[in-house]
């Protein structure tokens, strides 16, 4: 099959390769022709066979019919992926628990990818406008050999809506549980020479949490024009204004119980809240067909305004120390040419990136803030500009991917990628702390693909990832009221290497045909960058410092079966062994007992508690469960009815470095019912969604802290025990409904 990879003529059946067909067609292909898959720019092929790698997918369809409320709900089906969620539409997403010790603020060591462009904002997370996503692939393990930095982990790549499909008018309507609401209109057209649409929506919800509110508002289009039947070229827009807050965390188990929506302000207010935030991704690709070989050139911006509120005064919601604007804008041109052969089949790509960060924190109340100096406090004014810097990051890479047909049945994959990256920062307070570092970082994967049967490959492959420090590790250290970590402008970047074995074929089981992958991996991470002193320790008294401070290996087994989604009776299985362990970690440190407490002997005393030092060696990586099961049954027991139902259950896990405090083991069921029918020249679809049907207490999330946090009239009070914990509980039962008109 030549790589016909944008001619209008096959545009139409390259959509139709969607997880929703049989599964055997993933592996049915013809190996004659060899192509290479893999593209950093767009992909609408779901063809698994000749992959050397552990790969998912989901289609837009999928999304479409089960109505998620966020994106979490549709990872949790592919083996190996796990999220961290507070509340609205964003998340950290991490694969093979790469980066689940990290918690706040960090990037989270997965590339997300939202049409050829790696996206992240200033927290890690990632906000994602569930309407308008054609199709999302995840690649597990190290990824970087195709996107770079921050591939530690591997990729989740995601294709925006386009195409013939969404010619016509839709009209969504939808409302749930907490007041939440969805409002959605999209046009769009389809002839010979072009085809486009152009869709609106707001998402909005009172949120179960205490101040966790939240709107966004969405304008997002595709335009494709066809020059001939070889070449065309598409434009594409999303501009969405959010408004958010992050209330929802509450300190120990017992506020987690008595106080599950942390009404309790007064004690419990985020350290940050109020985001508003302003996306606006604006690109285009150019494509050109030779018959064997093919041509794409993808020139975009995408840029992130984010303004919030930092640090409450006393506790009080609505007051807050600092005023924080940050705003980024991504930029570059990504240019691939790839040929394909009965032999030998390869791509060579350029990725061009010209990044700014600007960062600028203004005094919008006095009230807590203190700067000692000089023997004295000093107490700046109202409107201060407390923080203004300014980064430049620059990125020159070239990558590529070779397939080599060595036996009728074996073909190998070599992928090679070289980033050299250039980081500028300037300080517009204090010259003294500008700097710059340039990183030189080759990444690679090797593998092959064996065709025992039609229905059945064996693959292996070995692939890299990698992190380089951040601005603030190498030059600004953190800076917050409650603590201090020093830069480190010699620190290298964090390392990973993926190594795996697996299996996938197609088969039939009780008359329904099957997708089954099977996978076993390894990861070893090396150098992983953290406070020497710990992540949540305040003293820099105790040398705390950005560091190269220790090794991770990561281990474990996949299982993925996906069925056939025509029968009237279907299923899905994605199951995950994980066993996440700490290789070194000895430079680690707690805040135990408290400002007034007496130090046993071997702690440091600090002035404001005790430090106690761990050896972390061999011990868990927090928020990595053993066992991880989702399971879905579809049953079709009437014409226009589809009733499914959902399971996701994980084993226990530990939420601090110290592995003391365990949080138990879960199991959660969901339910949702669609109807679809078509009445003259409109398809109308129903659908109701029941969450967490049997009202399960359990968290979203849970970290350890410090021990400072506890409350002296308290039992236990100087130990480290349930009530340091931070935790977002999950708010039980959520109801939806909604409706979608198309014609």
């Amino acid at each position: 099959m030549s790589y016909l990879y944008f001619s209008k003529k096959l545009f139409p059946a390259l959509l139709v390769g969607t997880s929703t067909l049989s599964p055997s067609l993933l592996l049915a292909e013809d190996l004659g022709t060899i192509s290479v898959q893999s593209t950093t720019i767009d992909d609408r092929f779901e063809n698994k066979r000749d992959e050397p790698s552990s790969i998912g997918f989901i289609s837009g369809a999928e999304i479409d019919k089960d109505r998620p409320k966020n994106i979490q709900e549709m990872l949790r089906r592919i083996p190996g992926i796990t999220t961290e969620y507070t509340n609205g539409d964003s998340l950290k997403i991490h694969i093979r628990g790469v980066e689940n010790q990290v918690f706040m603020g960090e990037r989270p060591g997965v590339a997300v990818v939202i049409d050829g462009v790696p996206v992240f904002e200033r927290t890690g997370k990632v906000n994602i406008d569930l309407d308008n996503i054609e199709s999302i692939k995840v690649i597990k393990g190290g990824a970087s050999y195709l996107f770079g930095d921050d591939a530690l982990g591997g990729a989740v790549i995601i294709t925006t809506k386009r195409g013939a499909d969404n010619a016509g008018y839709r009209v969504d309507v939808e409302t749930g549980s907490f007041n939440s609401y969805k409002g959605l209109a999209r046009a769009g057209f389809e002839n010979e020479q072009a085809n486009g649409h152009i869709q609106i929506s707001r998402r909005e919800t009172d949120g179960y949490y205490d101040d966790s509110d939240s709107k966004a508002d969405y304008v997002n289009g595709k335009l494709q024009y066809y020059f001939d039947d070889t070449s065309d070229i598409t434009f594409g827009m999303e501009a969405s204004e959010r408004e958010k807050g992050s209330h929802g965390t509450v300190t120990g188990k017992t506020a987690a119980k008595e106080d599950p929506k942390s009404n309790d302000t007064s004690a419990y207010n985020d350290y940050a809240n109020n985001y508003d935030v302003d996306l606006l991704k604006v690109f285009a690709t150019y494509s050109k067909d030779f018959g064997s070989s093919n041509l794409m050139l993808n020139t975009y911006q995408f840029s992130d305004e984010t303004r919030f509120d930092s640090d409450p005064i006393n506790d009080d919601p609505t007051r807050y120390s600092y005023d924080n604007d940050y705003e980024q804008v991504q930029r570059g041109i990504k240019s691939e040419f790839r040929m394909d052969g009965t032999t030998i089949a390869w791509m060579a790509g350029m990725d061009l990136r010209d990044n700014s960060y600007d960062n600028k924190v203004i005094i919008q109340n006095n009230d807590d803030v203190r700067v000692y100096g000089r023997g004295r406090p000093w107490q700046p004014p109202v409107g201060y500009v407390w923080e203004d810097n300014e980064t430049d990051e620059d990125v020159r890479a070239f990558y590529g991917e070779l397939k080599y047909k060595a036996t009728d049945k074996l073909i190998l994959s070599f992928n090679a990628r070289n980033d050299y990256i250039e980081l500028d920062y300037t300080d517009n307070l204090d010259s003294t702390g500008d700097g710059d570092e340039d990183f030189n970082v080759n990444s690679y994967r090797l593998g092959g693909n064996y065709a025992i049967r039609d229905n059945l490959d064996v693959y292996a492959s070995a692939s890299t990832g990698f992190r380089t420090p951040t601005v603030a590790q190498l030059f600004t250290g953190s800076s917050r009221p409650d603590r201090k970590i020093d830069a480190n402008p010699d620190l290298d970047p964090e390392e990973s290497i993926n190594i795996e074995l697996g299996f996938r074929m197609s088969t039939s089981l009780f008359n329904n045909l099957h997708d089954i992958d099977v996978s076993i991996f390894q990861i070893d991470r090396d150098d992983y960058i953290q406070g020497t002193a710990g992540q949540y320790t305040t003293n820099t008294a105790r040398d705390n410092v950005y560091d190269n401070v220790g090794d991770v290996r990561n281990r474990g087994f996949e299982l993925a079966i996906n069925s056939d989604y025509s029968k009237k009776i279907s299923w899905d299985i994605a199951y995950t062994y994980l066993d996440a362990k700490y290789e070194s970690y000895d430079n680690f440190y707690l805040k135990t007992g408290g400002s007034f407490a007496t130090c046993p002997p071997g702690t440091y005393v600090g002035g404001v508690g005790c430090l106690t030092h761990y050896d972390n060696g061999d011990n868990y990586v927090p928020r990595t469960p053993e066992h991880t099961v989702n399971a879905i049954l579809r049953i079709r027991p009437a014409s226009h009815w589809t009733i499914s139902t959902e399971m996701q259950a994980q084993s226990s896990y530990y939420a601090d470095e110290i592995n003391q405090e365990e949080i138990g083991g879960r199991a959660v069921f969901n339910i949702w019912a669609d109807y679809n029918h078509r009445i003259g020249n409109a398809d109308w679809s129903f659908f109701a969604r029941i969450d967490n049907i049997f009202d399960r207490d359990y968290y979203n999330t849970a970290r350890g802290y410090q021990d400072s946090q506890d409350d002296p009239s308290e039992p236990g009070y100087g130990v480290y025990d349930g009530e340091d914990l931070s935790l977002v509980a999950n708010p039980g039962i959520v109801f939806s409904t909604g409706l979608t008109v198309r014609f």
